[in-house]
Order: structure tokens, then C-alpha cells, then sequence
């Protein structure tokens, strides 16, 4: 007789609502997001200025992350009628919300980037949890 499984982590919580919080994180946690999420937590930017401060990435990306976060309510698009037109963009109350917790999740990255590096080679070599053979090297 089969052992009943243990359910454990967060989904346990919510499982009726598990595939549309999976899509809520995959959205607000892809590197993209999280520096337009914290570029945005100072002050309401242009897209020219959006851009420049989020190294590598590309116009269609900064396009596609900013509609994302729009459609989600984590941003406003603000177009005024001026020549030439300026748009700004700016967080929600909601995207504000999440500022704390992005800024922590980047830090950590930034915090532990050497560590991860290392790893990352270390699997290249041995892989993690085993050593190649002699006949494999």
C-alpha cells in the first residue's frame, strides 16, 4: 500500500488558485520586472530614461515588460499633450507594494552573484553532487 504523500511550501494554501498565482509570479519576479519594478520605485521615469537605466535591456523587452506590468495594475503609462509627446511611466499603489520585496530579491542577487559564479563553474567541472571519472575527463 502506497504511503499518502506529503504536501508541503506555499501551494498548499492556495491550491485552487495555484496556476493564476504561478502566472502572477512569473510575471512580477523575471529580471525584467524586478529592475523595472525597482528602477520605477524613486521617481516616475521616461521610456528614454527607463531604458538607459536598466543595462541590456532592449527596446521591444522594456515594450513588452511595460505593457506586462500595465495590464497588471503595477504601472500607469501617463502620455502628456506636448510637442514632442512625453510619456512617463510610473508605479501603482500596487507596484509600490512591491518595491521592498524586489529590492531585496535584486540585493541578493547582487549580494551573492560571486557565490553563484563559483557554482556555476564548479558544475561545469564535477557537477553538483558528483565527480566525473577519470575516463570522462
Amino acid at each position: 500500500m502506497a504511503t499518502p504523500r506529503t504536501i508541503s511550501g506555499p501551494c498548499q494554501a492556495w491550491p485552487e488558485d495555484s496556476a493564476f498565482i504561478r502566472e502572477v509570479l512569473d510575471r512580477i519576479g523575471d529580471k525584467w520586472s524586478v529592475l523595472t519594478i525597482s528602477t520605477l520605485g524613486g521617481e516616475p521615469l521616461r521610456y528614454s530614461d527607463l531604458q538607459a537605466s536598466i543595462p541590456g535591456i532592449s527596446q521591444r523587452m522594456l515594450t513588452v515588460t511595460l505593457k506586462a506590468l500595465e495590464r497588471d495594475g503595477l504601472i500607469t503609462r501617463t502620455a502628456y499633450p506636448e510637442v514632442p509627446p512625453r510619456v512617463e511611466y510610473a508605479l501603482t499603489g500596487l507596484g509600490r507594494s512591491l518595491v521592498d520585496a524586489v529590492m531585496t530579491l535584486a540585493g541578493w542577487a547582487a549580494t551573492h552573484h560571486e557565490e553563484v559564479a563559483t557554482s556555476r563553474r564548479d558544475h561545469e567541472l564535477t557537477g553538483v553532487g558528483r565527480e566525473k571519472s577519470a575516463r570522462a575527463v
